[in-house]
């Protein structure tokens, strides 16, 4: 049997969300601000033999699931290479995505192909104008035709995460309810975090989303039920449909208690939390000749650091970096 990673409150670390790049392609609003700096300069950026040997040292200390994510992680090169390094990872049982899918529709049949599993798509928006402004860029025909190709790829499940905006798009939740169920998606709903100067000027448009749950409900009869994949949401199924939709609060209803999550940022810094500034710099290590043994004792010193939860309410400024710096 292989070792466990425990943090200092009991938890067990089995899951990182690994991101290969911080740049994106869209400037939504609350993420990434139209003028942003400061991304960590490409020879910063873990190569895909340091990224493998750091992922292979997890799947030893029993970590299972990968997820890829940016900033928008179709922007790096060779990314199926990678996936494909990682599924051979020994441990490792599941490799998952999250995209805008703007550049998926060129690109799902090689990373399904390569070993993703399952991935989600953001989409906070069904109107095509509406999506211009949120995300400053892009266009949404390209990202339902990435939903398209990745159906067709079959990729399952395919996860939409909308993000709940009050006064923007809190107009179109049982619309986007709707899409999904005709489409054969999974919905998500998340709450608005105050993730560096962007999050926290878009902090105005929170919405709670058991008001979210409560609009829902008006349409459709929620019964409570789970989708597998070790995430946070509180998933319901419509009755007497396939429709499951999952609720992600790590505002208002925070799940720090079962967290079971790292983060790897694209130059090598492990986040413990996404809503701390406790970090670990891998990259050092990585480039000064540290062996497996050494690297594995890194990871597990690591995770002591891990806080016991987020502090978003008590302390929203504190946190400066931008989510696409975090690996969301």
């Amino acid at each position: 049997m292989s070792e466990r990673l425990m943090d200092a409150f009991g938890r067990q670390i089995e899951y990182v969300r690994l991101s290969v790049t911080d740049r994106c392609n869209l400037r939504c609003f609350y993420c990434l601000p139209r003028r942003a700096r400061g991304f960590a300069p490409k020879k910063d950026w873990l190569r895909f033999n340091e990224i493998g040997r750091v992922i292979t040292a997890f799947g030893a200390l029993g970590v299972r699931r990968i997820r890829l994510t940016g900033g928008e992680p179709l922007l790096r090169k060779g990314l199926p290479a990678l996936v494909r390094r990682l599924r051979d990872a020994a441990g490792i049982e599941d490799i998952s995505l999250s995209t805008n899918a703007t550049l998926l529709a060129d690109k799902a049949v090689a990373l399904k192909n390569a070993g993703i599993k399952r991935i989600n798509i953001s989409l906070d928006t069904l109107r095509p104008e509406r999506f211009a402004r949120i995300s400053g860029s892009g266009t949404l025909t390209d990202v339902l035709t990435g939903l398209a190709a990745a159906r067709a790829a079959g990729f399952h499940p395919i996860k939409i995460n909308m993000l709940a905006l009050r006064g923007i798009n809190d107009d179109e939740f049982v619309d986007m309810a709707e899409f999904c169920l005709a489409n054969g998606f999974t919905l998500r709903f998340i709450e608005l975090m105050p993730m560096g100067d962007a999050g926290l000027e878009a902090s105005r448009h929170y919405l709670d989303l058991q008001e979210v749950k409560q609009r829902l409900a008006e349409k459709f009869e929620l019964v409570p039920s789970a989708v597998p994949g070790g995430g946070p949401a509180r998933y319901f199924q419509i009755h007497g449909g396939a429709l499951r939709i999952g609720f992600i609060t790590p505002i208002s209803q925070h799940f720090c208690a079962s967290c079971n999550r790292v983060r790897l940022g694209v130059n090598g810094a492990l986040y413990l939390c996404l809503g701390q500034e406790h970090k670990f710099e891998l990259r050092p290590l990585l480039r000064t000749g540290i062996d497996e043994t050494g690297l594995k004792s890194a990871l597990v010193s690591a995770i002591q650091l891990k806080p016991e939860r987020h502090e978003f309410r008590e302390r929203p400024r504190h946190v400066v970096r931008f989510m696409s710096a975090t690996g969301g």
